[in-house]
């Protein structure tokens, strides 16, 4: 006998199978529509709309009129729900190649005319970016990717909800973007990834409720450019570029984790924005040695963890972390770092403190020994050493001496445990 196969997905309301077909691609969700009558336009309330560079490599001169056509039917129909989010991806080819005539700036002014929450541009070719995107007030996520196109902020700017907002690949006027920070009142998320600044001497990140901060390879077009930050609330703080002078005017008392990475610069440069930074609980640092700011260091006293990145960690540095539980050390290009006899009084954060100790590094030899010998010898409540050698060429036979003689050092610390990878 057959057995009767019951469908209990339809028997869901519209709100809970439009909110299943919103993680559909929009080709898969359109498909739903031949299951049946209560399917036929189920998809055209889907919540959350992406196009990518893969669909508009799919299309073909007989099937353009009609895929515009679709899709002005989907954002621009009156009756329309409101969006959570609209998502539009370049491929190989562009939506704004103006081969195909699309109205980029149609469905982005539909998307925000159906209070859009999210919007999620990816495109080259961008153009002019619709001054209506600067106003709207139900935006919370902002993220325009617009490979050399110009972003210039309207004077009426304001995204009075706009939680997080992401600039990547653009050339931004600094007065322009100075007014939409400062017209974002709960923005907690901002960054800034492989931007042109110009047209002003300073970027003004001001902004109360700020939690995450990224500026990455941005590059000011004026060698003067300033950066001042005032983010008394910013929880992490991720900087990689070219220093220039970077303010932060506030302690940063709820600063958890900053990751830095300074190649190019001045020591008085990277000092400021060292110093900025000193309430910081968990640090990545990665400096070249010509700008260490080796005389300008502040004591991090709230510093629990430190990841040190480069060729330049000494004990003078270890003074600066008082009450460090958990050090890594990853040398570059590692040429010997005396530790022995450099400083007389030993760190408080090896006597009272540190429980664990990573060090990476290119190859295992007299300098790492002796660095690995002042460590056990004064680090009285380690629990974990972890030495790994980066060296492929370093044979087995070598590997076992080097082993040998780490095992041979006194230790401090009875419990310590030593792991050689």
């Amino acid at each position: 006998m057959a057995m009767c196969v019951k469908d209990r997905i339809s028997n869901f309301s519209d709100h809970i199978l439009c909110h299943i077909l919103s993680f559909l691609p929009i080709k898969a969700a359109v498909r739903t529509s031949i299951i049946s009558t209560k399917w036929r336009n189920l998809f055209a309330s889907i919540s959350i709309i992406e196009f990518d560079g893969d669909l508009l490599g799919r299309l073909t001169d007989r099937n353009i009129d009609s895929f515009k056509n679709f899709v002005d039917g989907l954002l621009k129909f009156p009756d329309q729900v409101s969006l959570d989010c609209f998502r539009l991806r370049d491929g190989i080819s562009s939506w704004n190649d103006g081969d195909h005539d699309f109205d980029v700036s149609g469905w982005i002014c539909a998307a925000l005319c159906r209070g859009v929450k999210e919007i999620d541009l990816r495109l080259r070719n961008f153009g002019n970016v619709p001054p209506v995107l600067f106003t709207c007030h139900s935006l919370v996520n902002l993220t325009l990717d617009a490979v050399g196109s110009k972003i210039e902020v309207p004077s009426d700017v304001c995204l009075g909800n706009l939680k997080t907002f992401y600039l990547i690949e653009s050339v931004v006027v600094c007065d322009s973007i100075n007014r939409l920070i400062s017209n974002c009142h709960v923005l907690e998320d901002l960054a800034f990834l492989d931007c042109s600044f110009g047209n002003a001497s300073e970027l003004n990140i001001q902004s109360p409720l700020l939690k995450e901060l990224t500026l990455s390879y941005f590059n000011p077009i004026d060698i003067d450019h300033v950066v001042v930050i005032n983010a008394p609330n910013l929880v992490y703080f991720y900087y990689e570029l070219e220093i220039v002078k970077v303010y932060p005017l506030s302690d940063m008392k709820s600063l958890e984790k900053a990751e830095i990475c300074i190649l190019f610069g001045s020591e008085t440069d990277a000092s400021y924005l060292i110093q900025g930074i000193y309430n910081v609980r968990s640090l990545t640092l990665k400096i070249s040695k010509e700008i260490f700011p080796t005389s300008r260091l502040p004591i991090f006293y709230n510093l629990n963890e430190l990841e040190f990145c480069g060729d330049i960690c000494s004990v003078k540095f270890l003074h600066c972390v008082p009450n460090l539980k958990k050090l890594i050390l990853k040398y570059l290009n590692y040429a010997g770092t005396q530790w022995k006899g450099l400083c007389i009084e030993i760190p408080s954060c090896l006597s009272f403190h540190l429980k664990e100790i990573e060090i990476e590094i290119p190859r295992i030899d007299t300098h790492m020994i002796e660095m690995v010998s002042y460590l056990l010898d004064n680090a009285m409540v380690l629990e974990r050493l972890i030495i790994v050698s980066t060296d492929r060429l370093t044979t087995t036979t070598e590997k076992r001496k080097v082993r040998n003689q780490l095992l041979q050092l006194l230790k401090s610390s009875k419990k310590c445990l030593i792991v050689i990878l």
